[in-house]
């Protein structure tokens, strides 16, 4: 499943964390790849020890956790700590999947879901579609400063060239607590029909209370913890 989940940070914010991430000591993209996306990755990344990255990616972790869509669609184990990278002058990465697995110092994870967050509005530059396939062929997601668009990691995607402007942005991965994207796309289906219903019949109704306990059930069914 593809989703688009909007607003993780207002445009304020956006600019706020840009006047930081601006400063930074940016570097050659490929010091995180691996051998597959070394061959298809030309692009600038800000090194993931420097302050600037410690100190936004903090910010996007805490936003993230603050996000009921993101939780509720991702079921975050654990987030890896986000990277940022910028695309300008016709820089691009081709076709590629990403890692199995991710590691930094103490944090090893099992990708599931990759996320790309958005810090440039679309205007901004020309090209720079983040372009993802999937089973009914590419999509094509260039999105507003703020958004985030979250997907299976297991998904060959790529970035096309940027022929204007300059694409900033916070990519990661997420290990959820339901290793299956069937299935966690089943029980994100199951929260939002279930939340529809309490809007409308109230917490207490007793379809409420037996579809979420058909969603807590599956979920003990699923879930690695």
């Amino acid at each position: 499943m593809l989703l688009h989940i909007p607003g993780v940070f207002s445009k304020d914010e956006v600019a706020t964390l840009r006047s930081r991430l601006d400063a930074g000591p940016w570097a050659d993209g490929n010091v995180t790849s691996g051998h597959q996306a070394a061959t298809a990755k030309v692009n600038r990344q800000l090194p993931e020890g420097s302050a600037e990255a410690r100190e936004v990616g903090a910010l996007v972790v805490q936003a993230l956790n603050a996000n009921a869509m993101f939780v509720a669609a991702a079921l975050p184990h654990t987030i890896f700590p986000p990277l940022f990278n910028a695309y300008e002058g016709g820089e691009r990465f081709d076709v590629h999947v990403d890692n199995a697995i991710r590691q930094r110092g103490p944090v090893r994870i099992r990708s599931d879901l990759s996320a790309t967050l958005f810090l440039a509005e679309p205007d901004a530059y020309d090209g720079g579609e983040l372009v993802v396939e999937e089973m009914y062929g590419p999509q094509s997601v260039k999105l507003p400063a703020g958004d985030m668009v979250l997907y299976p990691s297991k998904s060959l995607h790529r970035v096309t060239p940027v022929t204007r402007g300059r694409r900033v942005a916070s990519f990661f991965w997420i290990q959820s607590l339901v290793r299956d994207d069937a299935d966690r796309e089943t029980l994100f289906r199951l929260d939002v029909a279930i939340q529809r219903v309490s809007a409308d019949k109230g917490p207490k109704d007793a379809a409420v209370l037996e579809l979420t306990a058909v969603y807590h059930n599956l979920m003990r069914r699923w879930a690695e913890v």
